[in-house]
């Protein structure tokens, strides 16, 4: 019984072949062939109202299911055949004529694919016992009614002829330049031939198929299309939501636009069904008279009642000012908008419990989205008008440490949950369930938030807070280390000869070398501590010259050392390429070399 499209006429079958009696399913097989007669498939009909008329019993379950008419077409013509099949009816007992399917071709000089694809557009069967074996079976009533509502389509089935040779090398000869010049799917170039040539679309898709299997190193289709996997179903559905148009996706997958719509709901269906949907059920929900009711706008409460907007106080911050222009709801409102949203969720629940993603229609997941979003939209007033309440039990519960919006954030929360979880059939009002469910969640959250703050708690957060970042970047310090470096080169190369020699080796500033004083200096270059230190050095190429601390002269130059003005040079000690540090100050009117207390 998997051939069926509506779940719940798949129950009802499966009862009545179980459970009922053999005489009252022969009745209930007359029954449902003439509720088929009378089905309009662009109509909509209760569950309760086929249940009904097929067994005389109107059932409480399943009582807001609504059936489209065309899906229950095909499933009770497969109800009566199911049916019909189980109560083994003896041919003899038939209280009409009944011809069978060979009967039906001699008739009407059909094919026997011609018989059963009458069956699929509504030709109503039986199942009866020939020789102890189920044969197939048509009344001549049904036979009679479905020539008078396909009267063309019969007449054309009767001028059947074969195709001949001739033409059929016409079809693949046309088959073959439309898939090389227009790039059209299968399913659309089966169509226009089908047009062109009077044929029925099966026919020219059976050639097709038959040529391209006895000529496989020239079909004119060679691959074909296998079953689309579930990550290209989601992809097809993205794109369609992106605006992409059917056409074009049909033509992108290989498929007709029937199945990339068929794709697209099942897509859809599916999403519907993972999404999470609960609902405080009661017994009003089943009674139809009450819809109108329920559905109906909330009632407006008097000014000395509620529902009067409060005049928000001034300075506030724009989230809580906003709060006031939604007013308060009275006891009566919250039932109304309760008993709504539980409502439009319970519409929307039945109409899912019917729902097949393999077999979903359109109309239907509109419904069933449609009642969803009204009930969101329920929801949300219903929330805006208790946000005060969330302030309000905040304000008492935060401390000084604590920050009142992320306490109002989690109060929100709770909010959220209690208006799922609240039955208004109680009589108590909804301020009063919430405001436990809120401090229960801050009885349960601050405490949990106290311990963590305390576990990590060092007793110097104010000072690391004040303390500033001294630690030196090490990219930085290299950085400048090897800038002083260069700008001393610069210095040693404006000195003639002698008097660089005289303050390498008096500052140590060569490789490997150490500072040497005044008279180790003198000694070696044959002079005196005190001639040394009173040095004249000729100037290289600059009649400029200064005087060091020591009392050694200097040339100095209008240009520039360095980038920066004022920045001082550093030379690492032993350790580096000089042995002691050195600083100098460099300007752009000229420098002076002063010596520094070692580093090490």
């Amino acid at each position: 019984m998997a051939r069926y499209r509506i779940l719940v006429l798949k129950q009802l079958t499966e009862q009545q072949v179980r459970f009922a009696p053999r005489e009252q399913r022969i009745r209930q097989v007359e029954r449902a062939e003439q509720l088929l007669n009378e089905i309009d498939p662009e109509r909509s009909y209760p569950y309760q109202y086929i249940c009904f008329r097929i067994t005389g019993f109107r059932p409480t379950e399943h009582s807001q299911v609504v059936l489209a008419g065309g899906e229950v077409q095909r499933d009770l013509r497969q109800f009566i055949e199911d049916v019909s099949a189980s109560a083994r009816i003896p041919l003899e007992m038939a209280s009409e004529t009944v011809l069978t399917a060979e009967d039906i071709c001699r008739q009407f000089r059909v094919s026997f694919k011609t018989v059963a694809r009458w069956r699929q557009r509504g030709l109503v069967s039986r199942r009866f016992l020939v020789n102890g074996r189920h044969r197939l079976g048509f009344l001549k009533s049904s036979i009679q009614r479905f020539v008078e509502q396909h009267e063309d389509q019969v007449n054309r089935g009767s001028r059947f002829t074969h195709l001949t040779e001739r033409e059929k090398e016409e079809i693949i000869r046309r088959a073959r330049r439309m898939a090389e010049v227009c790039h059209s799917c299968q399913a659309e170039i089966i169509r226009r031939i089908a047009r062109k040539m009077t044929r029925s679309t099966e026919a020219i898709r059976y050639t097709i198929k038959h040529y391209d299997q006895e000529h496989a190193d020239r079909a004119i289709f060679p691959s074909v299309a296998e079953p689309l996997t579930d990550r290209s179903k989601e992809q097809i559905y993205r794109l369609y939501g992106r605006g992409v148009p059917v056409e074009t996706l049909a033509k992108r997958f290989a498929r007709t636009r029937t199945s990339m719509y068929r794709v697209i709901n099942e897509v859809r269906a599916r999403n519907i069904l993972g999404q999470k949907l609960e609902w405080i059920d009661n017994p009003s929900f089943a009674d139809p008279a009450a819809e109108a009711e329920i559905l109906a706008p909330m009632p407006q409460a008097s000014e000395s009642r509620g529902g009067r907007k409060t005049r928000a106080p001034k300075g506030l911050p724009s989230y809580l000012e906003s709060m006031y222009e939604v007013p308060l709801l009275n006891r009566e409102q919250e039932a109304h908008l309760f008993r709504k949203m539980n409502y439009l969720k319970y519409r929307a629940g039945k109409l899912r419990e019917g729902l097949d993603p393999t077999r979903a229609r359109t109309k239907v997941l509109d419904q069933i989205e449609q009642f969803q979003n009204q009930a969101l939209e329920v929801k949300n007033q219903i929330i805006r008008a208790n946000l005060r309440l969330v302030v309000s039990i905040a304000k008492r519960h935060v401390s000084a440490t604590q920050n009142f919006f992320d306490l109002v954030s989690d109060g929100n929360m709770s909010l959220i949950r209690a208006v799922e979880k609240f039955d208004y059939s109680r009589g108590n009002k909804f301020s009063t369930y919430a405001s436990w469910a809120i401090m229960k969640n801050f009885a349960r959250t601050i405490p949990e938030e106290n311990y963590r703050r305390d576990r990590y708690l060092t007793g110097h957060e104010e000072m690391f807070e004040a303390a500033a970042d001294t630690r030196t970047d090490e990219y930085e310090y290299e950085s400048a280390q090897r800038r002083m470096k260069e700008a001393v080169g610069k210095i040693l190369n404006r000195l003639d000869d002698r008097s660089r020699d005289i303050i390498v080796a008096r500052f140590g500033l060569g490789p490997g070398s150490e500072q040497q004083t005044l008279e180790q200096v003198g000694s070696r270059l044959g002079v005196t501590k005190e001639r040394s230190a009173n040095s004249k050095p000729g100037p290289c190429g600059n009649s400029s010259s200064m005087r060091t601390r020591s009392g050694s002269i200097c040339p100095i130059s209008d240009t520039p050392l360095t980038d920066d003005p004022a920045v001082p040079i550093m030379l690492d000690g032993p350790r580096g390429f000089f042995p002691r540090a050195v600083k100098f100050p460099i300007r752009h009117c000229g420098f002076s070399l002063h010596r520094r207390k070692s580093l090490i």
